[in-house]
């Protein structure tokens, strides 16, 4: 088994998402180092790890990315990894989320930042999913849908020039979802067409949880927890519970018990300690 200093056991976690790359490093299941930076100064995912370890290899690295779905996108980064450690694991960022916020046992993450997904596991440890698809195709219920909702309302009572104006830049994506924080402000404060914007974004959302639970056989009451910058705002979590009552799903929720980096790291840890020797 790879070994860290004085022959410790060293594992490393990655959470490599759109906006931050985070990771954390385990020495015989302690934290020993812990760095977060933007993802836009990690051109290159197998330099970035290389410097974590310290001149050591570990025994087990568990990467979390955004967008790795199907056998083939985890082959291509797994190869692109391989070497770095004795045992390298490829998992969507959004399963590390899932596993950070509750655990082993089975369960649902909503997940809604910028994007919109709602990943399942059930006791059995299979997996389901709804949403994902990105802006073009779907994310219904995430910054950028609330975003794109209401300039879509003040295209129509305003100036439709001047809105596009603002969106037409490499960067679209990510300034429309900047402005879902002031819809959900405004409909705190009972602006009716942010309200009606938000109830609609709660009720995708709800659907896609719904759909995971009915095709994994969840037992209810769901456990169910979060991530994302809009599923974390109190008001519009507090309105996807009562969409899912009216989707008569019961849920029990709880809150994300650690950072999806951790749950990446704990992972390695795990793996390291099988000590199977051997990438996959």
């Amino acid at each position: 088994m790879s070994a860290g200093r004085h022959g410790r056991t060293l594992a490393i976690g990655v959470d490599a998402g759109g906006t931050w790359v985070r990771a954390m490093a385990l020495e015989d299941g302690r934290p020993l180092r812990r760095v977060r930076v933007p993802a836009r100064r990690v051109p290159d995912l197998r330099s970035f790890v290389l410097g974590l370890g310290g001149g050591s290899r570990p025994a087990a690295l568990v990467v979390a990315s955004k967008g790795i779905w199907t056998p083939g996108e985890r082959a291509r980064l797994r190869r692109r990894l391989r070497g770095l450690a004795r045992r390298v694991v490829v998992i969507p960022d959004v399963e590390a989320a899932l596993l950070g916020a509750l655990g082993d046992g089975p369960g649902l993450l909503i997940l809604s930042g910028t994007g919109s997904i709602v990943l399942g596991r059930d006791a059995r440890g299979r997996w389901a999913r709804a949403g994902g698809l990105g802006p073009l195709l779907g994310d219904e219920g995430s910054a950028f849908w609330l975003g794109r909702a209401w300039l879509r309302l003040a295209a129509q009572a305003g100036d439709p020039a001047s809105t596009l104006a603002g969106v037409r830049s490499p960067d679209a994506v990510r300034r429309v979802a900047a402005l879902a924080p002031s819809v959900l402000r405004r409909a705190r404060r009972g602006d009716r067409r942010a309200r009606a914007i938000a109830a609609e974004a709660q009720e995708h959302l709800a659907a896609f949880a719904a759909d995971v639970s009915r095709r994994l056989g969840l037992d209810t009451p769901v456990d169910v927890s979060w991530a994302g910058s809009v599923m974390a705002d109190d008001a519009f979590r507090r309105g996807v519970a009562r969409a899912l009552a009216r989707a008569d799903l019961p849920a029990r929720w709880h809150p994300p018990a650690v950072e999806p980096v951790e749950a990446a790291a704990r992972l390695a840890a795990k793996l390291a300690c099988r000590g199977r020797g051997r990438e996959r």
